[in-house]
């Protein structure tokens, strides 16, 4: 039987229901002060239909618009709670992109964030997916923007871990060979 729209729900429906792990939805709690499930006794969580929203809101904005912890933090920083409550609604008010002065605010963050990110990653539940710690956010999230200065950067970056591949690899080969090769 299904609930009221209006009944609070459990931490596993509504990691059901928005589809991410449970786990995710405590370090969410962790990360962004504005999403306080009320907890009984045991510490069981109960969400109310708005904290619900918010969920499904910073949900939207790290795998579908492809922000990072510190890019949905400052837009509910700047915008409210109720914003981002509404931002995964169609039609919605989205937020706007970050400003040339902000490098990308938002959407670069420190290797911390970076590997959270990674770790508490949206995974998608077909029937076909791989173990739960392979799992990557659904193919319709859409990619962050980058303007020429970002694209030149990664491009850059990409350029360098391909000739540092280039050197791993060839002192590799000199030790199977039989020789020490240096780096």
């Amino acid at each position: 039987m299904d609930k009221a729209p209006d009944a609070f729900r459990t931490i596993s429906e509504v990691a059901d229901e928005i589809d991410v792990p449970q786990h995710v939805l405590r370090f969410w709690e962790s990360r962004f002060s504005q999403i306080k499930p009320m907890k009984r006794g045991g510490g069981r969580r109960y969400y109310r239909p708005d904290d619900v929203d918010l969920l499904r809101g910073v949900r939207h904005l790290l795998y579908g618009e492809g922000y990072t912890i510190r890019g949905v933090q400052r837009i509910l920083r700047d915008e409210g709670a109720a914003f981002v409550q509404n931002v995964w609604r169609a039609g919605a008010e989205q937020p706007l992109p970050p400003e040339a002065g902000d490098e990308l605010e938002g959407f670069s963050d420190d290797a911390e964030t970076r590997a959270e990110s990674k770790l508490f990653a949206a995974p998608s539940r077909s029937a076909e997916a791989p173990a739960a710690s392979h799992r990557e956010p659904p193919l319709s999230a859409t990619p962050p923007r980058f303007d020429a200065a970002a694209k030149a950067a990664l491009r850059h970056v990409l350029d360098e871990l391909v000739a540092c591949r280039r050197l791993v690899d060839a002192a590799l080969s000199g030790e199977e060979n039989g020789r020490s090769g240096e780096i």
